[in-house]
């Protein structure tokens, strides 16, 4: 006789305790530490909305407004410990309602929904809020920026290429540079945020309902700008994740260079950046040393955010497109980890842009010994000798060599191989004289005269920096008005809510 089939032999019973202990648990753990709010939220907008729609009668929407208010006041979610009785925080709080009101009516709570379009739901408000916070510190950081740029935007620097110094310009004019950059990634983030603020609710489980449900009212109520259209995408789709993360990989990755710049800027043998006390680490051995380490928490933090971001994208590649956990509680989890991390960055290099500032005399050694303004001579000699400019670099090229050579530097010790170098090639003598030749070579020269548009000079900064301040007052704008939207969405789901429990 055939074996009995093992579906009829199986006495086991849900769960498996290695399967409660490896993955119910930590799901568990992860949805009452990062998403009771959001459980909240969309079990008081769904329940408004099917009262409205007429699904649910007004005495049974009360009798499940004032179970949830009560669950609310009385069970604490940081107090729960998993038991392996229910599945997850979705069905306890259901076994909550159950045991307050009776089964039929607190069952009638899930009417056209799932647990699919709750979980991509209230993974968005996660992301959304989380994303908020992080623009509210990415603009902290790019007012900082343009502060210090403006304080600075006459302020001397060695700019290098390839490591080496390669022209001088203004401290301005270099963060100008890194705030142009922060200004696209805060856009980014804002184009990122569109795509999250759309609510999957009313999808259900794939394909919405039989019943009447109102899928925008769900979404004005929990603030989101509106349903996503596709119910198939709001429960396959995770391009909200993707893109999040991604715009985090690529602010944390150019923050990084800028940061990489201020460790090597303050390195004994370049020192062009000065950090103050507060902000420096003192040698546990050593009594002469300084060390900005603070800098170096930086570095490492970005790139820990910057991984953090990378592993969710991973997570998310060869993945099927359809509901899965792949992109649910413990990825999402681990994401806000990515977020934690890029908060810490963003306002602690806030606080170093405020305080660091650039030393002189470092500066004015460097420009000196380096001949960095040497292009400068180039181009006077195309403009006021009429050389072509491969003749004139020639020139400078060699008058640079030989100040090197000596050890000397371009101001005090050029003016004699530049006559020499210019007799040589062009078999005359140049019309510059010693002091001409000496202003000509001057680092203030050097950025004065480059005025055109982007250029260090004054007239394109001042201009720069009025843009970047336009920016940064239309970012801080469309975040009030976001943040208006959302408190009016929280007072109205409020407001309905508690005129459910007077009606029961």
């Amino acid at each position: 006789m055939a074996d009995m089939s093992p579906r009829l032999s199986d006495t086991s019973r849900f769960p498996d305790p290695v399967y409660k202990e490896t993955v119910l648990r930590p799901l568990f753990d992860g949805a009452k530490s990062h998403h009771v709010d959001a459980f909240r939220r969309i079990d008081r907008a769904h329940l408004v909305m099917l009262h409205e729609t007429g699904i649910l009668d007004a005495g049974t929407a009360g009798r499940i407004a004032s179970a949830l208010e009560a669950i609310d006041a009385e069970v604490d979610p940081a107090t729960l410990v998993y038991t392996g009785e229910v599945e997850d925080y979705f069905f306890l709080i259901e076994k909550e309602l159950k045991a307050r009101i009776g089964v039929d009516t607190a069952g009638r709570l899930h009417t056209a929904r799932s647990r699919n379009d709750i979980d991509h739901t209230l993974f968005k408000l996660g992301l959304k809020h989380r994303i908020d916070m992080l623009m509210e510190k990415a603009r902290g950081l790019l007012a900082a920026m343009i502060d210090a740029a403006d304080r600075n935007k006459a302020t001397l620097i060695v700019a290098y290429t390839h490591g080496q110094p390669a022209q001088p310009t203004t401290f301005g004019h270099y963060l100008s540079a890194a705030i142009e950059i922060l200004i696209r990634d805060i856009e980014r983030f804002a184009q990122v945020r569109q795509i999250v603020d759309l609510s999957s609710m009313g999808a259900a489980a794939i394909t919405t309902s039989g019943f009447p449900i109102d899928r925008d009212r769900v979404a004005k109520l929990l603030g989101f700008s509106a349903a996503q259209r596709n119910s198939y995408s709001c429960i396959a789709a995770v391009d909200y994740t993707t893109s999040t993360y991604s715009a985090i990989e690529l602010m944390f990755l150019h923050l990084g260079r800028l940061i990489q710049d201020f460790q090597f800027w303050t390195s004994f043998e370049v020192g062009q950046i000065y950090v103050p006390n507060a902000l420096v680490q003192i040698s546990s051995i050593m009594p002469q040393k300084r060390n900005p380490v603070p800098i170096e928490h930086l570095r490492h933090l970005a790139s820990q955010t910057f991984g953090r971001a990378r592993t969710v994208i991973d997570v998310m590649h060869n993945t099927p497109f359809t509901d899965m956990n792949d992109s649910e509680g413990e990825t999402q989890g681990m994401g806000y980890e990515a977020f934690a991390s890029a908060f810490r960055v963003l306002d602690l290099l806030a606080a170093l842009v405020r305080q660091i500032s650039i030393d002189p005399e470092r500066v004015d050694h460097n420009i000196r010994r380096s001949c960095i303004t040497i292009t400068e001579l180039a181009d006077t000699l195309v403009r006021e000798e009429g050389l072509s400019f491969r003749e004139a670099h020639e020139i400078a090229a060699s008058t640079a060599r030989s100040v090197v050579a000596a050890g000397g530097d371009l101001p005090g010790n050029g003016f004699d191989p530049f006559v020499a170098a210019f007799k040589g090639s062009t078999g005359r003598a140049p019309s510059m004289d010693a002091e001409r030749f000496r202003a000509t070579v001057s680092p203030e020269h050097f950025v004065a005269v480059r005025q055109r548009f982007g250029g260090p000079a004054p007239e394109p900064m001042e201009a720069a920096l009025a843009s970047y301040r336009d920016r940064l007052a239309d970012f801080e704008a469309k975040a009030q008005q976001a943040a208006q939207y959302e408190a009016a969405a929280a007072a109205e789901l409020h407001d309905r809510f508690t005129a459910l429990m007077g009606a029961r």
